[in-house]
């Protein structure tokens, strides 16, 4: 493994492109047909993916170097199983130190994949992960301190999808790629030759990195075809910073069906559905109609220095801020991808369940003490990675920064006052108790590891798996800039 005070005296850049002044974009191509990512299925051993380089046409007119997981860009979905042990070699043929963090697993901080367990150019990480959670879209990234913005952005991020086959399908479309899909959606920005632009400075430093391309599994916003019927679809913001309102342009309704943590009881209508970075969520939606559909966002005015024109103005007199999508409706909604129903084909479901037995229960025993963690854009501190921090620190990678005992309970408060933040746990699933002191109904959001906060947040927390000094936990916000600049802790559990 990498030695932590070498890693801190200077961690390399990428080796993408990423120029100081921002350049118009190449002609975006829209409209392909949705890519749907290979599988590895780690039931047994021999499975390896390799972090490499890679070259991927996102525009009609140049090819764009780019990181993967054993493939130009992005990785496979890897799928596990409830009460098996995965097992993956990841090979580093990059030319920096990475990693790959389980999000949302739970499991040891020695396999964990967190920022002390990065490994360099040349090394193999082998972990073992024993699965012992319900079923749920989770996804993985490498968590390389000072340079997961940089390295996610270029690619080194996938979907996880655990399975129980004790629970079996709970009636929902379960055929994956033709009605049970993923789509992982992100923002990118290019430069005149076809390069990923990226600049962490500036707004794209304080408000996160936003880009006017939109990408769904490494598609510019593209088109998928789907069967006649009730489709489910595993949302996943893997964008750095951007944080999506998602409906559909033609108001219709959707079911969310599993949250971060798994299964909701039930499904939950809506019309619309806010997915933070980092965070994720099932629906369902009904094609029965056979009308071609468009997936929109609205703008993300989330900013310390004000939304709306005031802010972009701003924004933009600074510098690094590449601006938003096109709109495409009177609200300024801009497009994600859009849908074809496929006449030809009749989906296997056709009615949604209206309750799901195999749902995660919290099962908390009452909290022993409460956590204060106040998110800071500003702290006394500085250092090299720049002055944000949590209770005034930035993170260090020679600091503890909390000690929990393990299975204890506990409640977290979250504090975020310039802006939202979502705040993320290593190594286990929250129940959110309220926000601003509303109390959170746990029937509309699931068990979660990734949740919003604007202004103050219980979260009641419980560890059943250990960490040690060598290689702690992390809690931070995953807008990945801030991440990166020190808004994040280390904490053991034993």
């Amino acid at each position: 493994m990498i030695n932590r005070r070498k890693f801190l005296a200077g961690a390399a850049a990428s080796g993408l492109t990423m120029p100081f002044l921002l350049k118009a974009s190449l002609a975006a191509e829209s409209g392909r047909p949705l890519p749907i990512p290979s599988v590895v299925s780690l039931d047994g051993a021999g499975n390896s993916i390799d972090a490499i380089y890679g070259s991927h046409s996102f525009l009609a007119n140049g090819k764009t170097r780019t990181m993967g997981y054993g493939q130009d860009y992005l990785g496979p979905v890897l799928r596990m199983k409830r009460g098996q042990t995965s097992k993956i070699n990841v090979g580093n043929k990059t030319n920096n130190p990475i990693t790959a963090h389980w999000h949302g697993l739970h499991v040891p901080g020695k396999v964990d994949g967190g920022p002390q367990l990065a490994f360099g150019p040349g090394e193999t990480w082998s972990p073992e992960l024993d699965i012992d959670q319900p079923a749920a879209t989770l996804w993985y990234h490498s968590h390389v301190h000072g340079q997961t913005a940089d390295q996610v952005y270029a690619g080194l991020a996938g979907m996880i999808i655990i399975d129980d086959p004790g629970a079996g399908s709970e009636g929902l479309p379960d055929t994956y790629g033709v009605d049970d899909i993923p789509l992982i959606v992100q923002d990118k920005a290019f430069n005149d030759d076809a390069s990923l632009l990226y600049v962490k400075r500036g707004p794209s430093l304080m408000h996160g990195f936003r880009a006017e391309k939109i990408l769904v599994n490494g598609a510019i916003r593209p088109t998928a075809s789907v069967p006649s019927g009730l489709v489910r679809f595993r949302l996943l913001n893997a964008s750095n910073a951007r944080i999506y309102t998602f409906r559909f342009e033609d108001n219709r309704s959707f079911h969310q069906v599993a949250s971060d943590g798994g299964l909701l009881g039930a499904p939950s209508k809506m019309s619309s559905l806010v997915l933070a970075p980092a965070e994720r969520a099932e629906i369902i939606v009904d094609f029965s109609d056979g009308k071609a559909a468009r997936l929109v966002s609205l703008p993300d005015a989330n900013n310390p220095m004000g939304g709306g024109m005031m802010g972009g103005m701003m924004s933009r007199m600074m510098g690094g801020d590449t601006g938003e999508p096109e709109p495409v409706t009177s609200n300024d909604e801009f497009e994600i991808m859009s849908f074809d129903v496929d006449q030809q084909k009749q989906g296997a479901v056709q009615t949604l369940p209206t309750t799901f037995a195999s749902a995660p229960k919290p099962l908390f025993d009452e909290p022993v003490r409460r956590r204060r963690f106040e998110l800071n854009m500003h702290t006394s501190g500085g250092g090299m990675m720049g002055n944000m921090g949590i209770n005034d620190k930035p993170m260090s990678m020679e600091r503890i920064d909390e000690r929990v005992r393990l299975g204890e309970t506990e409640i977290w408060e979250v504090f975020a006052n310039e802006m939202e933040h979502p705040f993320h746990i290593h190594g286990t699933s929250f129940q959110v108790l309220s926000h601003n002191g509303v109390p959170v109904d746990m029937a509309t959001t699931g068990l979660k590891d990734v949740f919003l906060v604007n202004g103050i947040a219980e979260l009641l927390v419980q560890f059943n798996k250990p960490a040690d000094e060598q290689t702690p936990y992390m809690y931070h916000c995953h807008i990945l800039e801030h991440e990166d600049a020190g808004m994040m802790g280390q904490f053991t559990v034993a």
